[in-house]
């Protein structure tokens, strides 16, 4: 796994002061450009104790490892301001474990003074004042700086420098694309959702959440219309938010999908979204606690044509950080098909310009603000995939072709995206396509429109000499 470093520079720290909330804000992106301390919002949370509880939980959440747990992880969370909502989001360190906070308008009663995104700092004596608030407690909230927060802090700057593994930036993309195929499986009241959790078992196990009247009953082994949890600790920071909750929503693959899972691997990724007053709180949980979402390759069948970033050009222009992406008009404005602008979707998702809300079951615009550099090659699977083909090691003949790899030759069939490689033997799909598959399917589409070239999101060749790093490159 390779690191880089991305340095946070704010104004100040955030601070929780007479119950005035203020969020310093690292650089980002909004509707005016590039900002170093872009202010967002100014006014008051009209839900002081839950806002406050939501926020401590996404920054539990980056602060975890939950497969194999050791101190030293910092992280901030991410806030995206869309006009009528704000939404903080995560990662864990073990990246398997996605966390976003949604406070939506019947929360926010103030001023939207940009549209955009940014990190946040959440400091150790901010996560202390969070823990006391109250329910009648007054909470103002300011996202970014603002005449009171810059008084209060002096003119002090603080910087922190933490490592940035591809795994978690490969996460964000991988989370937005397996959610977008997700389907309601269950949903249950407060109080059942409080039995639900809380009743959950506390070690590392995998259990499924079938629905059974108006609770929710654990299984050992999958079954129709059932959710998988592996790991359920990994739901831990719902616990304090149980206390606000209305209801509780489980999301799993769409029903095509779970039946083939139950005659094979069944585990599976799943979501859990807890609606509270004015706010959702969503985890998304990876099949299992050891296995993050970077390397499940749901983003690599729509990144694997060439039409795919020259399209995300021009959806990319299109985005003003609106709260619901709708695909359609989308399609309508750019004269594309929808498959296309969904691919483009994905391509934009690669780079964190959009997420995934599961309640309006629609693509949200962001700007995860991390250096362009560091997005690139973040697939090495697609890499491998298009250095095969730069070798002219593909051959394709109608639906199916020899690709040669390491000395072998595997057959691959197009059709069913099948390989006689060790990969697609130990995943069948699973985890998206090989190396193998990726390369011929580029050849085959080639074939039909043409040579050309596949170019990354800055407009640039991608780079072959990664392709030998990290997940499945040497398959």
């Amino acid at each position: 796994m390779t690191n880089a470093v991305q340095a946070y520079s704010y104004a100040g720290p955030s601070t929780l002061s007479e119950g005035h909330l203020g969020l310093s804000t690292s650089g980002g992106r909004t509707t005016r450009g590039l900002l170093d301390h872009p202010r967002f919002f100014s006014g008051v949370v009209t839900q002081a104790a839950a806002a406050a509880a939501g926020l401590l939980a996404v920054a539990d959440v980056a602060l975890t490892r939950y497969h194999q747990p050791r101190p030293g992880w910092s992280r901030d969370p991410v806030v995206t301001c869309d006009g009528d909502r704000l939404r903080f989001e995560s990662f864990s360190a073990c990246g398997g474990v996605y966390a976003r906070l949604d406070m939506l308008g019947p929360a926010l009663d103030g001023e939207v003074v940009d549209r955009g995104t940014t990190n946040v700092d959440v400091n150790l004596p901010l996560r202390e004042a969070l823990a006391r608030v109250g329910a009648r407690d007054p909470l103002h909230l300011g996202v970014g700086q603002d005449e009171l927060t810059v008084t209060t802090l002096d003119g002090a700057v603080v910087e922190k420098k933490v490592p940035l593994p591809e795994r978690w930036l490969r996460g964000f993309a991988e989370v937005q694309v397996i959610a977008s195929g997700f389907d309601l499986r269950a949903e249950v009241s407060g109080p059942h959702a409080v039995r639900f959790l809380r009743g959950l078992p506390k070690r590392n196990t995998t259990v499924w959440a079938a629905p059974a009247g108006r609770e929710l009953r654990l299984t050992s082994a999958p079954a129709p219309g059932a959710v998988c949890l592996a790991g359920p600790h990994r739901l831990a920071t719902m616990l304090p938010l149980l206390r606000f909750a209305r209801s509780l929503r489980a999301y799993g693959p769409a029903a095509t999908t779970a039946s083939r899972a139950w005659s094979g691997d069944a585990v599976a990724a799943s979501a859990w979204e807890l609606e509270l007053p004015g706010m959702r709180y969503t985890l998304a949980i990876s099949p299992e606690a050891w296995r993050g979402f970077s390397g499940e390759g749901a983003v690599l069948a729509d990144l694997a044509t060439d039409e795919a970033a020259d399209d995300a050009d021009v959806i990319g222009m299109l985005l003003n950080f609106e709260p619901a992406v709708e695909v359609g008009l989308l399609a309508e404005r750019s004269g594309l098909p929808p498959a296309r602008v969904k691919a483009a979707l994905t391509q934009l998702g690669v780079a964190g310009r959009v997420g995934y809300d599961l309640a309006e079951a629609a693509h949200f615009h962001r700007e995860l603000p991390y250096d362009r550099d560091h997005v690139r090659g973040l697939n090495p699977r697609l890499v491998s995939a298009r250095a095969l083909v730069e070798a002219g090691a593909v051959r394709v003949t109608g639906d199916t072709a020899e690709v040669t790899s390491n000395g072998s030759v595997r057959q691959v069939r197009l059709g069913e995206d099948s390989c006689t490689c060790d990969w697609w033997f130990d995943h069948r799909g699973s985890r998206g396509p090989c190396k193998h598959v990726l390369a011929a399917r580029i050849v085959a589409a080639r074939d039909k429109r043409g040579p050309g070239l596949g170019v990354d999101l800055d407009g640039t060749e991608l780079d072959a000499d990664l392709a030998g790093d990290h997940h499945g490159a040497a398959t």
